[in-house]
């Protein structure tokens, strides 16, 4: 077909059009301006959130006539060109006509009178002729090329051979920076240069164009490309315009955060999280229930689902809850305080509250966001942008906790992500923040210890009261926990005020004889000792930190008397600083009942005491059902367990400030908790089996299991131990590979267990035998135990069997099927190839992957599974059971008669007040500061950084060898002009020489006269 046209395979997609033309092409070129134009005025960012303009600029390269037409209605919309000179057809053209007409302009005193215009058009009617005779419409071409003349202001032109490599791109920016001044005549230079750059992310031409220079920038005229930074993830911009005097504070308000959160894009996680509970907050306005409450219905939610504006509806609110989600109740909800919600608030109350504030002014949004660098983190985190959040990290405070909440909110939000490529990115980000929170911690920790002991344990009121501790734990940070602080504080609260280094048998034997307690058997901590040393090496401590002015600060603080008392408030003890002071005899057994390496000898041999009164119980004096039992032993066995319910009781509702269902829910989620919980049932069925004679051996069946779960539970106590404890990690790693060889095993047993029972016997309807020889015997086999008599019909004897259908559901046994007794061989010799070889082989090279698989990383398991056995035993009552019960009447007058606080929570909690929180974290801030300096060095040394270093400078050669080249170009210009001057000065000399005009007295001075002698 002659009027047919090719596809560019050089596009991915096509935009068809029709202007109702027939056999005429070009018509696309008024619609194709108009959408150039149409495009360079939206904005960009998800919604058309940010605060530039969508770039547009068009390039030409080589061209035909016809492109003349679609540059001319381009250039009257005002979109940019650049053409590149010496790519031929109609753009070197264009290039030369252009040149041509600037000079005829340059050269003519009046370039607005009527002959010019005149003599530009001859000028260009005659480029036509010469280089486009074929063209008819020569008038028509002419109107065009002088109407993309008088636009020559947005036409630039490049040139490989006069500009260097790295000037193409300055020039590309600078040809839009000259567009949008045209669009805007209030449009500054650099305003409008440094939001391209933002555009194009070209943190390079920031720095070296527009922040090397004196240009004084205005908050104003960085507030814009800020937003822009954020939502289109340029961390290197944030970075440097933080620099460079944009105040964070000032920037950052709620309103603006909020849309922020607005501009996610709707493919991600956290948006989908946002929009799931912003439609609950808007059923909730649209529901019956809601009405009778005093709220409105905004609108059906339903048909918001439709509407692109449901972003516009999020707040703070929705990203409260997602929070709450993520982090679970580690932290308290976060902005509640700002919304006016109270925290115990139940989620449908506080979306009534919610929806009724929105009604109004919405006062908080205005204001400035009171943690802004941690509130941006969370933002960044939710997107999981890897150096965003690494840099507001870097900016943000509590750099360690802020790190183990970064590894909490990555860790649940991969498992929420369905995507497996965003799922290892999330878990990659999440395992560098803890890397990081532990690098930063062992900064603080060799820098000074008990410092980073109350670092911690305090209570954050950024995080939602929050603590390094805790959220370790939600994070799963078992790196962290592997650090030798944070083992070295768990050991401190472990033994109390007591000698780490105290032998074990002292403690049996004090334990035993509590007299023991009063004598220098055991040593204790003085904790007015630790607190007048930690005191007088105050000064000494701010010395030794690098911080510069900060540093002389601090140093002036602590020689004031206030700072003076807080800062020993600060490192002095919880139970030094805000006890009563005990007299020695009350003080010294408090001191040793109260450590939980004392409640914990105490619950291990009572234990053990409740072990051995149960299996006595079972072996001896398990009477019959009433009136012959129970007997007296077995009552005290009855009251024993039940002082063990009530602590699981404890343990389930008193501890911490959760609702009912929330501690049920903590309390299940642990596996031991779990097998406490099967064993107080197991132990309540068999109890009640046992009274009624029609139940009782099933009612002891179920106390035998019971005995057996109950001592399993003697694996956690034992976990604690620095040998075994990585040892019960491995066997409980081993237990999932043994359900996956019960599977395989079950599958193969099944099938062989099922054929081998058809073919030898071909009616036996007994359930029990039939069960008997499908599972158990070849179970058997696999440990070599083959009654051959029972297989094999050679070694079949005299045995009494029948055929009989009748007599054998009467109960005789049943003949064996002699016909394919060697098919039945062969299903034995290829069922224990199977197993005995392959499956039991398969099963040892499961435990072996697994063992040299968790061996390596065993000590940090069982390092942080430590820490929850400390934290169950101290929080548990001094008592062990069965006189527990004592210690539960005390507790119970002490906390909710007298409304006596408890000094242990101390140990995991400590609240500062103000002025001390503020010192912890700027010497935090410091250590975190000696740690990105340390880290920096080493980047900079490593073999990748210098190379890339040589590259840069190599660059900069380049760079400076091409300048060279242009100036030798320029002085090579110049030293042809000066050539023609001086020949045609010799000229003139000569023709006057010549001439008889003038009489000179003397002859024309010659060139030779005037040159140094060699």
């Amino acid at each position: 077909m002659q009027d047919s046209q090719f596809l560019d395979n050089n596009y991915q997609a096509f935009l068809l059009m029709d202007d109702g033309s027939v056999g005429r092409s070009g018509g696309e070129a008024a619609f194709q301006a108009q959408l150039e134009y149409y495009i360079s005025n939206q904005k960009t960012g998800i919604w058309g959130s940010g605060s530039i303009e969508i770039p547009v600029l068009c390039m030409l390269i080589a061209g035909e006539a016809s492109t003349l037409e679609r540059l001319d209605l381009s250039l009257r919309c005002c979109t940019p060109w650049m053409l590149l000179h010496g790519s031929g057809g109609i753009t070197d053209f264009i290039c030369d006509v252009l040149k041509d007409l600037q000079s005829l302009t340059a050269s003519t005193m009046s370039p607005e009178g009527e002959g010019l215009r005149l003599e530009q058009r001859n000028r260009v009617k005659e480029w036509l002729k010469k280089h486009l005779p074929l063209e008819k419409e020569v008038e028509k071409l002419t109107e065009r090329i002088l109407s993309i003349y008088q636009n020559q202001d947005l036409i630039t032109i490049y040139s490989s051979e006069q500009e260097g490599p790295d000037d193409f791109d300055t020039l590309l920016l600078k040809a839009l920076v000259r567009a949008s001044k045209r669009k805007s005549s209030d449009a500054s230079e650099h305003t409008e240069e440094l939001k391209l750059a933002v555009a194009w992310n070209r943190v390079d031409i920031a720095k070296t164009e527009l922040f090397s220079s004196d240009i004084q920038w205005r908050y104003e005229d960085l507030e814009g490309p800020m937003t822009d930074a954020l939502v289109n993830n340029k961390p290197q911009f944030v970075r440097l315009f933080t620099e460079n005097g944009l105040n964070i504070l000032d920037y950052l308000t709620y309103e603006r955060l909020e849309n922020l959160y607005r501009s996610l894009p709707d493919s991600s996680l956290a948006y989908t999280l946002l929009q799931c509970h912003l439609l609950e907050r808007l059923s909730i306005t649209s529901s019956p229930r809601a009405d009778t409450d005093g709220t409105n219905a905004v609108k059906n939610p339903d048909s918001l689902l439709t509407e692109s504006s449901l972003a516009n509806e999020l707040t703070l609110f929705e990203v409260s809850q997602v929070l709450q989600d993520i982090t679970g109740d580690v932290c308290q909800p976060f902005y509640y305080s700002l919304l006016e919600l109270d925290h115990g608030i139940s989620t449908r109350r506080a979306m009534k509250l919610m929806n009724k504030l929105l009604q109004g002014q919405c006062e908080y949004r205005p204001r400035r966001c009171r943690s802004p660098w941690v509130s941006l983190f969370i933002w960044a985190l939710l997107q999981n942008r890897h150096q965003m959040a690494i840099y507001f990290w870097e900016m943000a405070g509590e750099s360690v906790l802020s790190a183990l909440s970064g590894c909490r909110i990555l860790r649940e939000l991969s498992r929420m992500e369905g995507e497996t490529e965003m799922k290892l990115s999330m878990k990659e980000l999440a395992e560098r923040f803890e890397n990081l929170a532990h690098d930063v911690f062992s900064e603080c920790y060799q820098s000074r210890e008990s410092r980073s002991f109350k670092l911690l344990i305090m209570k954050s009121s950024v995080w939602g009261g929050a603590t390094c501790l805790q959220m370790a734990i939600a994070a799963d940070a078992r790196l962290f926990f592997s650090h030798d602080g944070v083992q070295s504080l768990l050991s401190q609260i472990w033994w109390g005020d007591m000698e780490r280094k105290t032998e074990i048998w002292k403690l049996v034997l004090t334990f035993f004889i509590p007299p023991l307690v009063y004598t220098d058997l055991i040593s204790f901590r003085e904790p007015e000792e630790e607190m007048n040393t930690e005191t007088g090496s105050f000064g000494k401590d701010h010395e030794s930190l690098d911080g510069g002015e900060m540093v002389q600060f601090l140093g002036e603080m602590a020689n004031m008397e206030e700072g003076y008392q807080e800062h020993t408030r600060l490192t002095s003890t919880p139970k030094a600083s805000s006890s009563y002071k005990w007299p020695f005899l009350v003080s010294r057994w408090r001191r040793f009942w109260f450590a939980p390496v004392t409640s914990f000898l105490g619950n291990v041999l009572m234990y053990f005491l409740f072990l051995v009164v149960f299996a006595y119980i079972l072996l001896v004096d398990f009477r019959r059902p009433p009136p012959d039992g129970p007997s007296p032993m077995e009552l005290l066995l009855y009251f024993w367990v039940f002082t063990l319910v009530c602590e699981e009781l404890r343990q389930t509702f008193v501890l911490g400030n959760t609702t009912v269902l929330q501690s049920m829910r903590f309390y299940i989620q642990d596996v031991w908790n779990k097998c406490d919980l099967t064993a107080i049932a197991f132990f309540i069925l068999g109890m009640s089996c046992r009274m009624f004679h029609v139940t009782y051996e099933f009612g002891r069946a179920m106390l035998c299991l019971d005995y057996m779960v109950f001592t399993l539970r003697l694996i956690h106590i034992f976990a604690v131990h620095k040998q075994l404890g990585p040892k019960i990690i491995i066997v409980g790693k081993m237990m999932k590979d043994i359900f996956f060889f019960l599977f395989f095993l079950g599958v193969w047993l099944l099938a062989y267990g099922v054929a081998n029972q058809a073919l030898l016997y071909s009616y036996d309807p007994r359930p029990h035998w039939v069960l008997r020889r499908v599972f158990y015997r070849p179970y058997l086999y696999i440990f070599g135990q083959i009654p051959l008599q029972d297989i094999d019909a050679t070694k079949l004897g005299d045995v009494q069997c029948t055929d009989n259908a009748t007599a054998i559901e009467m109960g005789e046994e049943p003949c064996m099927n002699l016909y394919v007794n060697w098919l039945v061989i062969v299903l034995l010799v290829v069922y224990l190839l199977v197993t005995n070889i392959l499956l039991l082989n398969l099963l040892i090279a499961m435990f072996s992957y697994t063992f040299s698989k968790v061996q390596e990383n065993s000590d940090i398991y069982w390092k942080f599974q430590r820490f929850n056995l400390i934290a169950e035993y101290h929080s548990r009552p001094s008592l062990a059971p069965p006189f527990i019960l004592l210690s539960h009447l005390n507790l119970l007058i002490k906390r909710h008669i007298r409304k006596v606080p408890s000094m242990k929570v101390q140990h995991f909690e400590l609240t500062l007040n103000s002025l001390a929180a503020n010192q912890l974290h700027t010497w935090e801030a410091i250590q975190k500061e000696n740690l990105l300096v340390t880290q920096s060095k080493k980047q900079k040394d490593c073999d990748s950084e210098r190379l890339k270093r040589t590259s840069t400078k190599v660059d900069n050669v380049l760079k400076h060898v091409t300048d060279l080249r242009d100036h030798d170009r320029r002085l090579r210009q110049v030293e042809s002009e000066l050539e023609y001057c001086c020949r045609a000065l010799n000229w003139l000399v000569d023709s006057m020489s010549q001439s008889n005009l003038i009489k000179a007295e003397q002859p024309p001075p010659k060139l030779q006269d005037y040159l140094p002698s060699p």
